[in-house]
């Protein structure tokens, strides 16, 4: 099965946070499954990196190396991803969330997420 990682999940396995649940670990850990990670996740994660806040160590080269060196394969945003997004309720305003949940829906894969507020969306989501 293939998952697209939502942004923390992006953060936390190259470092095998402990915030992984076991329900996602197992996931994680099960080699028939395979892993995306979005073009949108990295750049999140550099805006937050620019941002210079002290809580927030990340660096999007690091993240996206490490990712791809865990075999995780990197998800371009599409102009089919980008148009979806006006399909999808606004219940939640965060852009990075919204591609991620149209990318999913697009590309009939399974956003996994820790995000309660992402799993209330109908489609391929999944909430560890």
């Amino acid at each position: 099965m293939s998952f697209l990682l939502d942004t923390h999940f992006a953060l936390w396995v190259p470092i095998n946070s402990p915030r992984i649940s076991q329900e996602a670990r197992a996931i994680l850990l099960n080699p028939e499954n395979r892993f995306l990670f979005s073009v949108s996740s990295i750049w999140e994660i550099a805006i937050k990196k620019a941002l210079g806040r002290p809580d927030f160590p990340f660096d999007p080269r690091d993240i996206r190396r490490q990712l791809i060196a865990n075999g995780c394969d990197e998800l371009t945003i599409e102009s089919r991803h980008v148009v979806m997004v006006d399909s999808i309720a606004p219940m939640h305003k965060d852009p990075f969330d919204r591609i991620l949940i149209a990318q999913a829906m697009v590309e009939g894969i399974t956003l996994l997420t820790a995000d309660p507020m992402i799993a209330k969306y109908p489609g391929p989501i999944r909430k560890v």
